[in-house]
């Protein structure tokens, strides 16, 4: 979870306990009510259901974090999957990502670097400090 996210949430705890969601019962909600909130909102939205539901929420968030040049080991414990090949099935690359993929091997090497070299990759200037 993003830092923003965090904050977000805890602004908009339910004054009923630490979540974010309640029923109108105060009970927290099941699995079929998120389903249905979401695809109430995908309506209001003029999006398909198609869309994926809530599930569609983890194929992003892996997807995000492998374009993000995440770890893939990472990837599969913060998804919290037992084997690697479930976390691969949900890590979607933008066109993007894949040109800049391509793109690695337009860069030359670094400085005393031999061919072949595992190296650390540069740090993009929008990240410098």
């Amino acid at each position: 979870m993003t830092d923003a996210l965090d904050a977000a949430l805890r602004n908009y705890r339910h004054v009923g306990g630490e979540r974010v969601l309640y029923r109108d019962n105060g009970q927290p909600p099941r699995a079929h009510h998120l389903r249905d909130w979401v695809e109430a909102a995908q309506r209001r939205a003029g999006l398909s259901r198609a869309t994926g539901g809530l599930h569609i929420l983890r194929h992003t968030f892996c997807s995000h974090l492998a374009m993000r040049g995440a770890p893939v080991k990472a990837i599969q414990e913060l998804a919290g999957h037992a084997h690697l090949s479930t976390t691969l099935r949900y890590m979607h690359l933008s066109p993007t990502a894949r040109t800049g993929a391509i793109g690695l091997l337009n860069t030359r090497p670094v400085e005393g670097a031999n061919f072949g070299d595992i190296v650390e990759p540069a740090t993009p200037a929008s990240t410098k400090a």
